[in-house]
Protein backbone atom coordinates (compact mmCIF):
# COMPACT_ATOMS: atom_id res chain seq x y z
CA UNK A 1 0.00 0.00 0.00
CA UNK A 2 1.36 3.43 -0.93
CA UNK A 3 1.51 5.88 1.95
CA UNK A 4 -0.75 8.91 1.74
CA UNK A 5 0.62 12.44 2.38
CA UNK A 6 -0.56 12.74 5.97
CA UNK A 7 0.72 15.02 8.75
CA UNK A 8 3.46 12.58 9.87
CA UNK A 9 5.79 10.51 7.71
CA UNK A 10 5.16 6.78 8.04
CA UNK A 11 5.57 3.26 6.70
CA UNK A 12 2.56 1.01 6.27
CA UNK A 13 2.06 -2.74 6.05
CA UNK A 14 -1.50 -3.55 4.88
CA UNK A 15 -3.76 -6.00 6.65
CA UNK A 16 -4.65 -9.30 5.00
CA UNK A 17 -8.31 -8.47 5.67
CA UNK A 18 -9.98 -7.34 2.45
CA UNK A 19 -13.50 -6.76 3.75
CA UNK A 20 -14.90 -5.56 7.04
CA UNK A 21 -13.21 -3.82 9.93
CA UNK A 22 -9.41 -3.67 9.93
CA UNK A 23 -7.56 -3.43 13.25
CA UNK A 24 -4.51 -1.14 13.27
CA UNK A 25 -1.24 -0.99 15.19
CA UNK A 26 0.73 2.27 15.29
CA UNK A 27 4.46 2.10 16.09
CA UNK A 28 6.40 4.94 17.76
CA UNK A 29 10.20 4.69 17.81
CA UNK A 30 12.69 5.93 20.40
CA UNK A 31 14.82 9.07 20.61
CA UNK A 32 17.25 9.40 17.71
CA UNK A 33 15.74 6.57 15.67
CA UNK A 34 13.25 6.45 12.78
CA UNK A 35 10.17 4.66 11.45
CA UNK A 36 12.20 1.72 10.09
CA UNK A 37 13.33 0.59 13.55
CA UNK A 38 10.21 -1.00 15.08
CA UNK A 39 8.85 -1.74 11.60
CA UNK A 40 11.29 -4.68 11.54
CA UNK A 41 8.88 -6.43 13.96
CA UNK A 42 5.98 -6.25 11.50
CA UNK A 43 6.54 -9.51 9.51
CA UNK A 44 6.22 -11.47 12.79
CA UNK A 45 3.06 -9.75 14.03
CA UNK A 46 -0.56 -10.85 13.31
CA UNK A 47 -1.34 -10.57 9.60
CA UNK A 48 -4.80 -9.14 10.19
CA UNK A 49 -3.26 -5.97 11.61
CA UNK A 50 -2.58 -2.96 9.44
CA UNK A 51 0.77 -1.76 10.79
CA UNK A 52 1.77 1.90 10.57
CA UNK A 53 5.22 2.90 11.78
CA UNK A 54 5.49 6.63 12.37
CA UNK A 55 8.47 8.99 12.14
CA UNK A 56 8.83 11.50 14.97
CA UNK A 57 8.38 15.12 13.84
CA UNK A 58 11.67 16.65 15.03
CA UNK A 59 14.78 15.85 12.93
CA UNK A 60 18.09 15.41 14.74
CA UNK A 61 21.63 15.97 13.51
CA UNK A 62 23.28 14.20 11.85
CA UNK A 63 20.41 11.72 11.61
CA UNK A 64 17.40 10.28 13.39
CA UNK A 65 14.32 11.93 14.85
CA UNK A 66 12.82 12.79 18.23
CA UNK A 67 9.34 13.22 19.69
CA UNK A 68 10.76 15.93 21.93
CA UNK A 69 14.13 17.35 22.85
CA UNK A 70 16.23 15.90 25.66
CA UNK A 71 18.64 18.54 26.92
CA UNK A 72 21.81 18.17 28.95
CA UNK A 73 22.49 21.10 31.26
CA UNK A 74 25.37 21.42 33.72
CA UNK A 75 23.05 22.78 36.42
CA UNK A 76 19.79 20.98 35.69
CA UNK A 77 21.32 17.76 34.45
CA UNK A 78 19.27 15.80 31.90
CA UNK A 79 15.79 17.19 31.31
CA UNK A 80 12.98 16.70 28.80
CA UNK A 81 11.12 19.37 26.87
CA UNK A 82 7.59 18.62 28.14
CA UNK A 83 6.02 21.39 26.04
CA UNK A 84 7.36 19.76 22.88
CA UNK A 85 6.24 16.35 24.16
CA UNK A 86 2.67 17.65 24.61
CA UNK A 87 2.77 18.99 21.05
CA UNK A 88 3.84 15.54 19.83
CA UNK A 89 1.08 13.91 21.91
CA UNK A 90 -1.49 15.97 20.04
CA UNK A 91 0.22 15.47 16.68
CA UNK A 92 -0.07 11.70 17.25
CA UNK A 93 -3.77 11.70 18.16
CA UNK A 94 -4.48 13.86 15.12
CA UNK A 95 -2.44 11.49 12.92
CA UNK A 96 -4.32 8.46 14.26
CA UNK A 97 -7.62 10.06 13.25
CA UNK A 98 -6.20 10.96 9.82
CA UNK A 99 -4.81 7.51 9.16
CA UNK A 100 -7.93 5.64 10.25
CA UNK A 101 -10.03 7.78 7.91
CA UNK A 102 -7.58 7.72 4.97
CA UNK A 103 -6.83 3.98 5.08
CA UNK A 104 -10.37 2.87 6.15
CA UNK A 105 -9.22 1.37 9.46
CA UNK A 106 -11.27 0.43 12.51
CA UNK A 107 -11.00 3.46 14.81
CA UNK A 108 -12.38 1.32 17.64
CA UNK A 109 -9.53 -1.21 17.42
CA UNK A 110 -6.37 0.88 17.71
CA UNK A 111 -3.18 -0.46 19.31
CA UNK A 112 -0.09 1.60 20.09
CA UNK A 113 3.39 0.07 20.31
CA UNK A 114 6.18 2.27 21.59
CA UNK A 115 9.82 1.96 22.56
CA UNK A 116 11.53 4.31 25.05
CA UNK A 117 10.50 7.87 24.09
CA UNK A 118 7.85 6.34 21.85
CA UNK A 119 6.46 4.52 24.90
CA UNK A 120 6.34 7.74 26.93
CA UNK A 121 4.26 9.28 24.13
CA UNK A 122 2.10 6.15 23.76
CA UNK A 123 1.22 6.34 27.46
CA UNK A 124 0.48 10.06 27.12
CA UNK A 125 -1.85 9.50 24.16
CA UNK A 126 -3.69 6.53 25.64
CA UNK A 127 -4.14 7.97 29.13
CA UNK A 128 -5.19 11.37 27.74
CA UNK A 129 -7.54 9.96 25.08
CA UNK A 130 -8.63 6.52 26.38
CA UNK A 131 -11.77 6.66 24.26
CA UNK A 132 -9.61 6.40 21.12
CA UNK A 133 -7.15 3.64 22.11
CA UNK A 134 -7.78 -0.05 22.83
CA UNK A 135 -4.32 -1.51 23.54
CA UNK A 136 -0.84 -0.24 24.38
CA UNK A 137 2.46 -2.13 24.23
CA UNK A 138 4.87 -0.05 26.30
CA UNK A 139 8.49 -1.18 25.87
CA UNK A 140 11.33 0.34 27.92
CA UNK A 141 9.54 3.53 28.91
CA UNK A 142 7.61 5.15 31.74
CA UNK A 143 4.61 7.38 32.47
CA UNK A 144 5.39 11.12 32.50
CA UNK A 145 2.43 12.65 34.32
CA UNK A 146 3.49 16.16 33.24
CA UNK A 147 2.50 15.47 29.63
CA UNK A 148 -0.92 13.93 30.30
CA UNK A 149 -3.92 16.00 29.24
CA UNK A 150 -5.46 18.12 31.96
CA UNK A 151 -8.53 16.39 33.38
CA UNK A 152 -7.48 12.92 32.19
CA UNK A 153 -8.44 11.38 35.56
CA UNK A 154 -12.09 12.25 34.88
CA UNK A 155 -12.12 10.02 31.79
CA UNK A 156 -13.05 6.33 31.74
CA UNK A 157 -9.93 4.18 31.32
CA UNK A 158 -11.38 0.72 32.00
CA UNK A 159 -11.54 -0.28 28.33
CA UNK A 160 -7.76 0.15 27.94
CA UNK A 161 -5.38 -2.83 27.99
CA UNK A 162 -1.67 -2.26 28.58
CA UNK A 163 1.37 -4.51 28.29
CA UNK A 164 4.52 -2.96 29.76
CA UNK A 165 8.03 -4.36 29.94
CA UNK A 166 11.49 -3.15 30.90
CA UNK A 167 15.06 -4.35 31.07
CA UNK A 168 16.15 -5.03 34.63
CA UNK A 169 19.59 -3.54 33.87
CA UNK A 170 18.41 -0.67 31.64
CA UNK A 171 21.15 1.98 31.71
CA UNK A 172 19.08 4.66 29.89
CA UNK A 173 15.74 4.65 31.72
CA UNK A 174 15.95 3.29 35.30
CA UNK A 175 13.80 0.24 35.88
CA UNK A 176 12.42 1.94 39.01
CA UNK A 177 10.71 4.52 36.78
CA UNK A 178 8.98 1.78 34.80
CA UNK A 179 7.94 -0.08 37.96
CA UNK A 180 5.80 2.90 38.99
CA UNK A 181 3.49 2.25 36.02
CA UNK A 182 1.75 -0.77 37.57
CA UNK A 183 0.24 1.00 40.64
CA UNK A 184 -0.51 4.07 38.50
CA UNK A 185 -2.49 1.98 35.99
CA UNK A 186 -4.24 0.05 38.75
CA UNK A 187 -5.48 3.31 40.26
CA UNK A 188 -7.13 4.12 36.93
CA UNK A 189 -8.74 0.67 36.71
CA UNK A 190 -6.66 -0.33 33.68
CA UNK A 191 -6.05 -4.02 32.98
CA UNK A 192 -2.30 -4.39 32.57
CA UNK A 193 0.69 -6.73 32.52
CA UNK A 194 4.16 -5.65 33.65
CA UNK A 195 7.24 -7.79 32.99
CA UNK A 196 10.99 -7.41 33.37
CA UNK A 197 13.73 -9.11 31.37
CA UNK A 198 17.47 -9.43 32.12
CA UNK A 199 18.58 -6.96 29.44
CA UNK A 200 19.55 -3.29 29.08
CA UNK A 201 17.74 -0.70 26.97
CA UNK A 202 16.37 -3.04 24.33
CA UNK A 203 13.90 -5.81 23.53
CA UNK A 204 14.98 -9.36 24.29
CA UNK A 205 13.62 -12.19 22.06
CA UNK A 206 11.56 -13.58 24.96
CA UNK A 207 10.15 -10.08 25.48
CA UNK A 208 9.04 -9.94 21.84
CA UNK A 209 7.29 -13.31 22.01
CA UNK A 210 5.61 -12.35 25.27
CA UNK A 211 4.07 -9.15 23.95
CA UNK A 212 3.23 -10.84 20.64
CA UNK A 213 1.17 -13.48 22.46
CA UNK A 214 -0.48 -10.76 24.57
CA UNK A 215 -1.36 -8.82 21.42
CA UNK A 216 -2.83 -11.88 19.67
CA UNK A 217 -5.23 -12.27 22.58
CA UNK A 218 -6.31 -8.61 22.53
CA UNK A 219 -6.93 -7.66 18.91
Amino acid sequence: MTTAPLSLEHLIKPSTITEGKIPVLFMFHGYGSNEEDLYSFSPELPEELCIISVRAPYPMQPQGNAWYAINFDAEKGKWSDDKQAIESRDKIINFIDEACKTYSLDKDNVTLLGFSQGTILSYAVALSYPEKIKNVIALSGYINEAILKEGYTKKLHTSLNIYASHGSVDQVIPVEWAQKSAPFLSNLGIEHVYEEFPVGHGVAPQNFYSFKKWLEDKI
